[in-house]
């Protein structure tokens, strides 16, 4: 059976969308969401970096929000679909890089940026040459020492905050949840209608905070595209859930809504296929990483080789840097060096809307999304932090 031709849906980004923007580490993050939230309620020793305790004074009881893939240059094309959003007064963070799930999701329960918690992209390389898939991650490596971080939660918690996360009961247990969100307890919840009413059940008790996850957006603009008629129907349940919240939050509650990052539609003319690109592959002794950013481990003696090679062959289209001048540009943050070879030896970080496959080393349904992220354009990294009380 032939495969249907891939539809790429135009998403009318403006120009600004695409320039690099960096990680604000420190002072309007994606990382600085959830210390801001536990100095609200009291945590010893945590920064408000947000303000929160002025913006939401008298609250005592916080839901923290995650919608997969909405970013802040994706709320204009959700507004017509879910027009409480209009009603949220907010600001604009950056996530973390690389702009990728796994990363945001630890960066957010941690409250510090990758390089410290050590999750660097979707799939990174561990020390025994096998490539980790930190979504598919179940027991091994060790949740606790690959990500060695003490989460918000477990400060939280131990400091009588009562913590709640709310996500699909498949996701109990696994790694990343583990690395994510230890601390706090787990209720699964399957639809959207029980993750709404089991969000603001955990508000009814003093000093509590409750995240939520909300995956469907992400996952129709990586199927169909941002803006396609599947996504704008995700986009439609978006606003559901926001409604179901935002009325039923109880007396000194707030809700944050944030993101882990943005999308962006890619062209079949901006794809670059180490399947396609013979050349792409010589020196080349591993792939991780994904399609905006790409991680090449490069064979003794030809790390030179591979980044002239992928420089020559991608020009403006990505930035290849060394591991060095990845980490030394403060890309993840400080990166210790127990975290360091996660990131490989070249580091192909896609500009505008190109990418580069990884054809016979990864999946052949990557190269069949429509929508993809991780890469720095301010489409990806800026994401929206919208709050209701």
């Amino acid at each position: 059976m032939t495969a249907e031709p891939l539809l790429v849906p135009a998403d009318h980004l403006p120009g600004s969308a695409l320039e690099p923007v960096r990680p604000a580490y420190g002072s309007n993050s994606l990382a600085d969401v959830l210390p801001s939230v536990s100095a609200l309620l009291g945590v010893p020793g945590t920064p408000d970096t947000l303000g929160l305790r002025e913006q939401l004074a008298g609250v005592d009881r916080v839901a923290v929000l995650l919608v997969d893939g909405l970013g802040a240059y994706q709320i204009p094309l959700v507004m017509p679909y879910a027009p409480i959003v209009a009603d949220l007064g907010g600001r604009t963070l950056t996530v973390g890089f690389p702009s990728t799930t796994p990363v945001s999701l630890v960066t957010l329960g941690t409250g510090v940026s990758p390089g410290a918690h050590g999750i660097l992209g979707f799939t990174t390389r561990r020390p025994d040459g096998r490539v980790l898939n930190h979504i598919q991650w179940k027991h091994d490596p060790d949740p606790a020492t690959w990500q060695p971080v003490p989460t918000r939660f477990q400060l939280a918690t131990a400091a009588g905050v009562t913590t709640t996360v709310v996500s699909k009961p498949e996701f109990e247990g696994s790694g990343l949840t583990v690395a994510a969100y230890r601390g706090a307890s787990y209720v699964g919840a399957a639809t959207r209608e029980s993750l709404a009413d089991t969000m603001l059940a955990a508000l009814a008790t003093d000093r509590a905070v409750v995240y939520g996850y909300f995956a469907d957006l992400d996952h129709y603009g990586h199927g169909y595209g941002v803006d396609s008629p599947a996504w704008r129907d995700a986009a439609r349940d978006v606003g559901v859930l926001l409604d179901r919240l935002v009325h039923g939050l109880p007396p000194r509650s707030a809700l944050l809504v944030v993101a882990d990052h943005g999308q962006i539609n890619v062209p079949l003319d901006t794809r670059f296929d180490m399947a396609d690109i013979s050349v792409l592959g010589e020196g080349v002794v591993g792939v991780a990483g994904e399609p905006r950013v790409r991680y090449l481990y490069a064979a003794p003696g030809a790390l030179d080789d591979v980044l002239a090679t992928w420089r020559e062959v991608f020009g403006d289209a990505a930035w290849v840097l060394t591991r060095d001048e990845a980490i030394d540009g403060g890309w993840f943050g400080p990166v210790p060096a127990d975290h360091r070879s996660r990131i490989g030896d070249v580091a192909v970080i896609c500009q505008g809307r190109s990418i580069a496959l990884a054809g016979g080393w990864e999946p052949p349904t990557v190269g069949r999304q429509v929508a993809f992220h991780g890469s720095v354009t301010a489409a990806e990294m800026e994401i929206p932090l919208l709050i209701a009380r």
